[in-house]
């Protein structure tokens, strides 16, 4: 098994090349990267129903869909990621504890009792400090994991989206659980610098067959490609998700409304806002919009219709 310890910080490259690994090799790998700040969903989530569009849209947080089922997480560059890519026996191949064993042991050898809890969490007195999930390919298995170490998490919280009410789907559900950091079980590690580079000799310590290995420039050229084309895109990320409906009462233009729109594959299907004559116009016109904060915005200046710049956020 090869090790590789990942460099680049974006999270669109990084998980390109778990998913070029996983399908353009035979071999098998042990990966560890860190990402920017990003909230990353499941295959088969919603994302407007995972996240607080507000927050995410004015801090500029990206949001990206991964190829392995399970709830959303979010990463910054105090949390490691850590995927094991390996051959699986057919019947054999979704297993957390598994992958997951490791870990714990690691975690173990830093004094930290970590226990599987659930379907895919590990926790720490109760506190989840990671979450995992699993893609089949084929004969392979892809499994990552999160590691909280020293994430910020008033962003973590900030990020997610806690009331779901709005919205009515077939999506997968995340299962929000009170989380904590590592940081201060493990006082012999100062950043997330060293926390990798620790975890990284353990592996090679405690596993004789793990070899370290670099990106081939074909590997990094074909991950980029596939960054650009399929993580970047809207196509993938918000089309991608399944159908649903929002529903929202607010406030808006000095009059109560209540609003219900259908969106599938990503865009507007049909709309109904009750309350005022100029927003029941408003309801015929956005059939075929994108939902995005940006096309309904653009919708409505093209339209002269005038809101207060908080007010976009109703519709999400």
């Amino acid at each position: 098994m090869y090790c590789l310890n990942l460099k680049s910080f974006d999270p669109f490259f990084n998980l390109a090349i778990e998913e070029i690994l996983l399908k353009n090799s035979t071999n098998e790998y042990f990966i560890l990267s860190v990402n920017n700040p990003s909230v990353i969903i499941g295959k088969h989530q919603s994302g407007h129903q995972e996240v607080d569009t507000r927050y995410v849209s004015k801090n500029m947080i990206p949001v990206i869909r991964r190829i392995t089922g399970g709830g959303t997480v979010f990463h910054d560059r105090g949390n490691l990621n850590f995927t094991f890519i390996r051959e699986s026996e057919s019947g054999k191949q979704v297993d957390f504890r598994k992958y997951t064993q490791p870990v714990i042991d690691f975690l173990k050898s830093m004094g930290i009792d970590a226990k599987f809890e659930g379907k895919s969490d590990l926790k720490v007195d109760g506190y989840k400090v990671s979450g995992n999930a699993e893609h089949i390919y084929h004969n392979r298995v892809l499994h990552h994991g999160t590691l909280l170490f020293r994430s910020s998490l008033e962003m973590l919280r900030s990020s997610l989206r806690k009331d779901v009410s709005c919205y009515t789907s077939r999506a997968v559900a995340s299962n929000p659980s009170t989380v904590m950091n590592l940081y201060e079980m493990m006082n012999c590690v100062e950043d997330i610098s060293e926390l990798k580079r620790t975890m990284i000799n353990y592996f090679l310590r405690n596993d004789p067959g793990l070899e370290l290995f670099e990106l081939t420039q074909e590997e990094t050229d074909l991950a980029q490609s596939l960054s650009d084309s399929k993580y970047k895109s809207w196509e993938w990320n918000w089309a991608y998700g399944p159908e649903y409906r929002f529903t929202n009462t607010f406030e808006i233009l000095e009059a109560s409304h209540l609003c219900s729109m259908f969106v599938k594959e990503g865009v507007i299907r049909e709309c109904s806002i009750d309350g005022s004559d100029l927003m029941r116009k408003m309801s015929k016109k956005i059939p075929g919009c994108r939902h995005m904060v940006g096309d309904l915005s653009d919708l409505f200046r093209k339209e002269n219709v005038i809101l207060a710049e908080e007010d976009i956020y109703n519709f999400f």
